[in-house]
């Protein structure tokens, strides 16, 4: 196995960001229309948040109303994104390894988490990322 595989080599790169002025309506969207379980949240350049499909699915009254997609929508339009996200998110350094971030989400209960260079952030690296490098590291 590679030594100090760094985290910018398995990351997410193209990544899909969210500005913290946007409504809930279009992060749902985000999330669906890009089948991603996690979004940054940036205010400029800058990140201020990370929400999850999990965060909004708290929201959601999908179980409970046969004409849920109109409730859901009325709570997006009536929550800010600051209520929903999660604020100042633990990251990770691009120039941080497989290793070090594996045992760094090995003891948190985050599923994913934004990677920055130089303050900004530049890719999301999750806990099945980590499990495809593992596998990809067995040779069949």
């Amino acid at each position: 196995m590679k030594q100090r595989v760094l985290i910018s080599e398995i990351m997410t790169k193209n990544l899909v960001t969210a500005n913290v002025s946007d409504p809930l309506t279009h992060i749902n969207t985000l999330l669906k229309e890009n089948n991603i379980g996690h979004l940054p949240i940036v205010s400029g350049r800058t990140l201020v948040g990370i929400i999850s499909k999990a965060d909004m699915l708290r929201l959601s009254f999908a179980d409970i109303y046969e004409d849920q997609a109109n409730v859901d929508e009325t709570i997006f339009q009536m929550l800010r994104m600051e209520q929903v996200m999660v604020h100042n998110p633990l990251t990770v350094d691009v120039n941080d390894t497989v290793r070090e971030v594996a045992d760094m989400m090995s003891k948190v209960a985050f599923h994913a988490l934004p990677v920055l260079e130089e303050g900004k952030v530049v890719g999301i690296i999750s806990s099945t990322d980590l499990i495809k490098h593992l596998l990809s590291q067995y040779h069949h």
